[in-house]
């Protein structure tokens, strides 16, 4: 598949060491195993000049207290709180000069934050996803990606997960509702 890097922009989702590194309070052997593949997607994408996004998964202390159901440290337990190590990328994933990094505050990276505008702005049309959860927050961005008239590409051999059966149900998802399944090296920048 080849993709025009001027109209493309690969989009990290959330590769940070709450997620990806022993230490993190949500860590998953499967999203460290993410990291390389994550890299050296970002390389290519640099390489030929496409667009590198970044996407980081926030909460401060206070976000959930009061909802009425929405609660994600109910669900997960505390996770990447705002201003803790937990939260900030892995090391091995810095962004440049220039590259978008989006603050989220829920699985969605199109949710309240200004990814659409810098996109559309950036005249961007094909996102190359990769990162981290596959069922849960690259699901969620590569959806809100497709039916926000983007076309979604989740590169099957760059996202993590806390089980196989997960990473295999969202890709299988994405491929049949609203975007495309490839592996990296059926992508191309020319």
């Amino acid at each position: 598949m080849q993709l025009d890097p001027d109209s493309t922009a690969v989009v990290v989702v959330d590769m940070q060491n709450g997620f990806c590194h022993p230490d993190g309070s949500l860590y998953a052997p499967n999203s460290e195993d993410a990291i390389e593949p994550c890299v050296e997607t970002v390389e290519a994408a640099r390489e030929a000049g496409a667009s590198v996004v970044f996407t980081r998964d926030v909460h401060p202390p206070e976000q959930f207290e009061g909802n009425h159901y929405y609660d994600e440290f109910d669900r997960w337990g505390e996770h990447v709180v705002e201003g803790s190590w937990d939260a900030e990328l892995v090391a091995e994933l810095e962004p440049e000069d220039g590259e978008l990094v989006v603050v989220k505050h829920t699985y969605d990276a199109f949710y309240q934050t200004e990814l659409e505008g810098w996109l559309e702005s950036h005249n961007i049309n094909d996102l190359v996803i990769c990162g981290t959860l596959a069922n849960v927050c690259v699901l969620h961005t590569a959806g809100s990606a497709g039916l926000r008239d983007y076309r979604p590409i989740l590169l099957e051999d760059a996202v993590g997960s806390i089980e196989e059966a997960h990473r295999e149900y969202a890709l299988d998802h994405a491929d049949w509702l609203f975007g495309e399944v490839h592996a990296r090296e059926d992508i191309e920048f020319v």
